[in-house]
């Protein structure tokens, strides 16, 4: 590994310590719960992406699209229909 992929690297890791923490103390999700949704999310892929420089950017910022990519899911997880334990699958 090159010292710049080190850096980004390091930068990657502090910028999703600082993520996780915003969404524990702002979402009041575990630990768990909070490193999972940021590892799954699409602003992660985006993070990763050297192209996209994101890693650069503050963790307020990012913590934004963050957010705003939780709330779509959340949107969207409501909008799909519920099945019920008594309700028979067609």
């Amino acid at each position: 590994m090159t010292r710049e992929e080190q850096d980004r690297q390091f930068q990657i890791e502090c910028l999703t310590h600082e993520l996780v923490e915003m969404l524990m103390d702002k979402r009041d999700m575990t630990m768990e719960q909070a490193m999972d949704a940021v590892y799954r999310s699409h602003t992660f892929e985006k993070i990763e992406n050297a192209r996209t420089g994101l890693f650069y950017q503050s963790a307020v910022y990012v913590m934004d699209m963050l957010s705003e990519e939780l709330d779509q899911q959340m949107q969207n997880a409501e909008k799909q229909p519920q099945l019920s334990i008594m309700q028979p699958i067609a």
